[in-house]
This record gives C-alpha cells, sequence and structure tokens, in this order.
C-alpha cells in the first residue's frame, strides 16, 4: 500500500529540495568548466557522490516515512472513533430519512436498543420526526419526555460533498444529500433546578379591603371591631396555610409576601378568601368584599411590588371583588363577580373636576372623543365636557367619524343658528389636523386606546384624559395626566354629570345639552333599571334642574320603522341555549345603527322567563358586534373579556374579526361550555 501512495504539495518539497539545490550545482559546474577544466571535474565527481546519497537517503526514508504517516493515520482514525463510541453524550447518525446508521454507547444506554437498530428515530423518540430532521437548521433544539427524563435533540447536517471531495469514486446527482448527527441532552436536572429556583422566589401581594367604611357605617359600634378582627382572621389564615408573610399596613390593606410555587395552589382554588370573607357576618348589612394584587416574574423585589401595585390598581378600576395576577405583560383575572358598592361620597368627582379644570386652563383647545360608532352616552358626555371647555373660553370640538340615526338627533340640536360653531363636531382628519402639543385629548366612555374614534390622537400629544365607567382590562390608554375610571357608575354622563357640578362654582349648561346628557344616563341604565344607583338619580336631578325635558329626550331616542321592524326580528330569532342563554342574530340591512338595535335587542331578551344572559351578535363593516346583558345571576364582564371584550357585570361586548357570524355564536357557546365547567358560571 506504501509504494502507491505519492506524496504532493509542501510534502513533497519538503522531501525533494535536496534534488532541486542539486540541479543548482549542476549548473554552477558548468560555469566552472568555462574557467577551469580540472576544477569542474573535481566539482562534478563531488557533486555526483552528493546526488547519490541524496537519493539513497530519499528511497530508503520515503518507505519509511510513509509507513510511519499511514500508521499514524490509521491508530488517529481508531482513537477518534474510540473517543466518539465513548463520548459522554448520546450521538447517533442518522440518514436523510431518519434511519439510524450508527450510534455510541451512551445512546444505546439511553434507549436501551444495540448497534444493530437500524430503524426510523422515530420509533425510539417519537417527537423526532423526519420533518423536524429535515428543518433542523431552521428550528431550535427540539425538547421532549422519555421515561420520566426532559431531553434535548440538537441536529447537524453534514453534507455527503464534505466526504467526497474533488475526487470522489461517487458523483452525487443531488448536493443537498446529508447525514445527520444527532446530539441528546439530558435536561433534567437543569429543569428541575430552574423550576426549584423560580419556585422559591418571592411573590408581592397586596390585599385591600373594598368597602371597608360602607361596611361599618351598616352596623352597630359594638359589632365593628369584631367585623375587622373576624376578616383580618380570615385574610390572617387562608395567607399562613401557604407559609406567607403578611403584615397589616393600614386598617384595610394588607401587604403579603409569599413563595411563587404556593400561587399555582392560589390560582386553582381561584382565591378563595374572595368568596369566604363575604361569610363574615356580625350584624352588617353589606358583605365585605377584597381586592388582591399580585406582582410575578420581575427581575427583583421592587419590580414584582410594583407588578403588584399596578394589579391592585386594576382591580379596584375593575369594580373590586377580584383578584389581579400580573405577570410582567399577561395579566390574568379571578373572581369580579358581584356588583361594586355605590359610593355616596363625591369627593372624588370634586377632585376630579378641580384637576380637569386646572388642566384645561392651560391647554391651547380640547378635542374630544369617544369610542368609534358613538353612541348616546359617548356623544352626551363628550357635549357635557364641551360645557366645561365652553365656560374656560377654550376651543373644543368632538371627534365623530360616522353620525348614525341614534345620534344624529343629538347633533342637530347644535346649529349655528343656536350659537354653536359649525366645527364643533369634527372627524378624525379634521382633528389630527387641529391637535398639538399643547391640545388636551378628551377620552370619554373608553378607557382602550383600539376602540377610539381616532387612537393617533393619543401620540400626538401628552395631555390625556380619561373618563369612562367601563372595567379596565389589559389595554390601557398610557399614561394619562388624568384618569377617571369609575365601574360602579351607570354610564359615562353620570360621571361627566358630577363633574359639571364642581367645575365652577354657579355653572350653568343649556337644556339641549342637558337634554343630551340625561339621554345618555336613560340609555346606559335602560330606563333607570340596570346600574341605577343613588348617584344616578343624583345627576339625573341635576340635568333635570338644568333644563332637560323628559318628553324631548324621548323624542330624541325614538327608533325609525326599519330599525323597530330589525329590533322585532332580532328577537324572533333568538334561540335558548342551555335553557339560559338566549343568542341572537340582529339584521343591520338598511340600518343606521344596528350595534344600537342589537343592544336593544339583547335588553329585550333579559325580559324573558328564565333567560340569564342574552347574546346578540351584529355583522357590521367587516366585524362582528357582541352585545351581552344580564340581571343579576350571571357576570357577562367576564364572560366578554374571553372574547377580547369587556365592560360590566350586566352589560358587556365584544367586537370580532376573521369570522362568520356562525362561526361567533360557536365561539359563544364553547366559551360558555368551557366557563361552565371550570365552575365560574353555576347554571
Amino acid at each position: 500500500m506504501a509504494k502507491n501512495i505519492k506524496f504532493k504539495g509542501k510534502l513533497w518539497l519538503h522531501f525533494n529540495w535536496p534534488f532541486i539545490i542539486g540541479l543548482v550545482f549542476v549548473a554552477g559546474n558548468i560555469s566552472v568548466y568555462f574557467y577551469d577544466a580540472k576544477c569542474g571535474m573535481a566539482v562534478s565527481a563531488f557533486l555526483v557522490v552528493f546526488l547519490l546519497a541524496t537519493l539513497a537517503m530519499s528511497v530508503w526514508s520515503g518507505k519509511y516515512i510513509v509507513n510511519e504517516i499511514v500508521n499514524f493515520a490509521t491508530q488517529y482514525s481508531t482513537v477518534q472513533k474510540q473517543l466518539l463510541n465513548e463520548f459522554q453524550i448520546p450521538y447517533a447518525l442518522l440518514d436523510g430519512t431518519g434511519k439510524v446508521l450508527w450510534m455510541n454507547e451512551k445512546f444505546e444506554e439511553l434507549t436501551g436498543v444495540d448497534k444493530k437498530y437500524h430503524k426510523s428515530i422515530t420509533g425510539i423518540f417519537p417527537a423526532l420526526t423526519k420533518e423536524a430532521i429535515y428543518r433542523a437548521e431552521e428550528i431550535s433544539d427540539i425538547r421532549f419526555e422519555h421515561e420520566d427524563k426532559l431531553l434535548r435533540a440538537s441536529f447537524t447536517h453534514i453534507p455527503f460533498q464534505n466526504f467526497t471531495g474533488e475526487k470522489a469514486i461517487v458523483d452525487l446527482n443531488d448536493s443537498s444529500e446529508f447525514i445527520t448527527a444527532l446530539y441528546i441532552f439530558d435536561d433534567t436536572k437543569l429543569y428541575r433546578y430552574k423550576m426549584e429556583n423560580r419556585e422559591q422566589k418571592q411573590v408581592a401581594a397586596l390585599v385591600y379591603i373594598d368597602n371597608y367604611d360602607e361596611a361599618l357605617e351598616s352596623m352597630e359600634d359594638v359589632n365593628r371591631s369584631l367585623l375587622t378582627a373576624l376578616v383580618d382572621r380570615k385574610v390572617n389564615q387562608y395567607f399562613t396555610n401557604i407559609d406567607a408573610l403578611v403584615r397589616k399596613i393600614e386598617k384595610d390593606k394588607y401587604f403579603v409576601v409569599f413563595k411563587y410555587k404556593y400561587l399555582q395552589q392560589l390560582e386553582e382554588d381561584k382565591f378563595s378568601i374572595l368568596e369566604d370573607v363575604k361569610t363574615v357576618k356580625v350584624g352588617n348589612e353589606i358583605a365585605v368584599t377584597l381586592s388582591i394584587g399580585v406582582g410575578i416574574r420581575g427581575n427583583n423585589y421592587n419590580e414584582n411590588y410594583e407588578y403588584a401595585r399596578a394589579s391592585i390598581d386594576l382591580a379596584l378600576a375593575r369594580g373590586g371583588d377580584q383578584a389581579v395576577v400580573k405577570n410582567r405583560d399577561e395579566i390574568h383575572y379571578y373572581g369580579g363577580k358581584t356588583q361594586q358598592v355605590d359610593r355616596n361620597t363625591r369627593v372624588k368627582a370634586r377632585v376630579k373636576a378641580q384637576a380637569l379644570r386646572e388642566i384645561m386652563q392651560d391647554r391651547d383647545n380640547v378635542l374630544i372623543m369617544g369610542h368609534n360608532l358613538s353612541d348616546v352616552d359617548s356623544i352626551g358626555a363628550g357635549i357635557g365636557i364641551y360645557c366645561a371647555a365652553k365656560v374656560l373660553g377654550k376651543k373644543a370640538q368632538i371627534v365623530v367619524n360616522e353620525v348614525t340615526s341614534s345620534v344624529r338627533p343629538m347633533i342637530d340640536c347644535f346649529t349655528e343658528e343656536k350659537g354653536y360653531p359649525t366645527d364643533m363636531f369634527i372627524d378624525s382628519e379634521t382633528a389630527l389636523e387641529m391637535v398639538g402639543k399643547n391640545s388636551l385629548v378628551m377620552v370619554v366612555d373608553t378607557n382602550k386606546p383600539s376602540y377610539t374614534e381616532c387612537s393617533a390622537l393619543l401620540d400626538k400629544t401628552e395631555y390625556i384624559c380619561v373618563f369612562d365607567h367601563h372595567r379596565q382590562g389589559s389595554e390601557v390608554i398610557e399614561n394619562p395626566l388624568l384618569s377617571y375610571i369609575e365601574p360602579y357608575a351607570s354610564s359615562a354622563c353620570e360621571m361627566v354629570a358630577e363633574v359639571l357640578q364642581y367645575f365652577q362654582e354657579g355653572m350653568k349648561i343649556e337644556a339641549c345639552e342637558a337634554d343630551c346628557i340625561y339621554a345618555g344616563i336613560l340609555i346606559d341604565t335602560n330606563n333607570f333599571m340596570t346600574k341605577t344607583g343613588v348617584r344616578t338619580f343624583e345627576a339625573a336631578a341635576y340635568l333635570r334642574r338644568s333644563g332637560a325635558e323628559v318628553t324631548r329626550v324621548r323624542k330624541m331616542l325614538r327608533n325609525d320603522m326599519d330599525a323597530y321592524k330589525a329590533r322585532a326580528e332580532g328577537v324572533r330569532r333568538a334561540d335558548v341555549y342551555r335553557n339560559s342563554f338566549a343568542i341572537s342574530v340582529c339584521p343591520a340591512e338598511n340600518i343606521e345603527s344596528p350595534t344600537i338595535v342589537g343592544a336593544q335587542v339583547a335588553n329585550e331578551l333579559l325580559n324573558i322567563v328564565g333567560i340569564k344572559a342574552s347574546f346578540v351578535l351584529t355583522e357590521y363593516n367587516g366585524r362582528i358586534y357582541v352585545s351581552s346583558r344580564s340581571i343579576d345571576e350571571i357576570n357577562v364582564q367576564i364572560i366578554m373579556e374571553r372574547l377580547g371584550g369587556g365592560g360590566h357585570l350586566n352589560v358587556a361586548g365584544a367586537q370580532l374579526t376573521n369570522c362568520t357570524v356562525a362561526e361567533a355564536k360557536q365561539r359563544i357557546c364553547d366559551t360558555l361550555d368551557e366557563m361552565i365547567k371550570e365552575g365560574e358560571i353555576l347554571e
């Protein structure tokens, strides 16, 4: 074998350089003959001896060196194979179809098969499919379980061209052919250590009593200390069971720290303390409710605490009686099944009114907008804010992109003949031209930026105020200068009416303005039958004193014949699901305000005996609008949140895209089934 091996390149040059030098000597020897023949002959004799010795040495040592190189290569290859076979990481070679070609000892030990196994790797590890092998360079490592172990597979493609070279004895028709090197890593311990580290991390939580003052006021003085003690005991016992540290930081506030591993336990029982604390009865007419804010996955303890603060704020903004868990950008809700207690104090309204006045005074102009497809409550609240800006002499405009039949009678009240500017109502394009860095953007009747008439306005100024009565969700308007969100309020118009009473002493509004604000309250309370509290009637009384006339408002809110027929058709189409839920589709053809009609149908369906909640779907402008209503047994807000919407316990809605009406109807049914199975809804 050795005699057939010839050196090439630098190795050939290394072994043949004496002959090359000899040729130089030959040229020099010839030149010597021209000067002295005897000297030339002497040099020639020396040169012949040199060349013969060099040739002999080359022949003798060449065979020896070649044999040594062959032996070294053979031993090196054997060592490599032995090292690979004894490699501490399970290793195997696969062909293009996933068939096992070769495996090392650790791979045999892991899988329990021997080297004679030449079948598909999928037979050993079902997760390692042929498709996964082909896409190995596109996807990350594959993690899977095998015999109670958590394994990670890593692939490396080795093209056949790497083996063949330029003088291959075979010709590859497909240059993309390859074999695959498979490495298996056991991440069981690593995963366990990560989980242990994660479970030992501290979780910060804040627990607030929602209605501390109201509950104490509803009972005798002698029992107040007992009620407080019982609530303290309930809270401490609940969290002590998970080895938590509980500290009372105020009369109605607690700070709790516990290990992350117990959070799943709390989530599985859906924070049962929320329901348990309501059982405390020592003469109090109002049941005590709690709000819980939990912060997790922060980079440090301070960040977890900030997450807990954000969670408790969100829980309170959504009406209380619920737990909110914030995991960086993810938010999960638990509870929230009861109506928030109507607070009789107006201190907050007065403070917000004064703050709004101070903000408006320093702004150049005010742009007011509600949610898209503005309804009576949205327009009414906008008109109320317009009145406030007018008192301060500020130019105010209301953004309305589409004037539907439900709000046209309201907008028609504000004509140039009555002293109102022609640009009182503008569209989004005009609003974007009017907005400046010192403009105030006032958002009413929504707190979601994607629901507003012109979300781009929110990016044009730093001065944003939000007035809304809907519960907050995970999508909120970022960094508003003033945020006034009260889920207990019946409508945005009720909130604005309260604010107007404290905005400026002796402030008066016109009768037509009072009519519009009153109409918003009337619509959102379904003629004072839904979400109506003491302050609702007080706001209505203020508007009546300001000149609101019930007869005018009633005429303003009348439907045309097509809308009335559509409402009747929506009621006729209703199906009853699970003997408790009315689901219907409201026609939208030839209707200017189909979503308003859909809401009216949802209200009508609640008048049927046995119906706990109603859901009405309206297809309009490429979307499906869902209006949901209930009386007292079902929290439709948490149902709509699962569909990407929100609202209140008894009044909620959602907007669905990229689906048909039939698919949307099925999604509602599936959501109801899921929530009944989870115990979120009781049949």
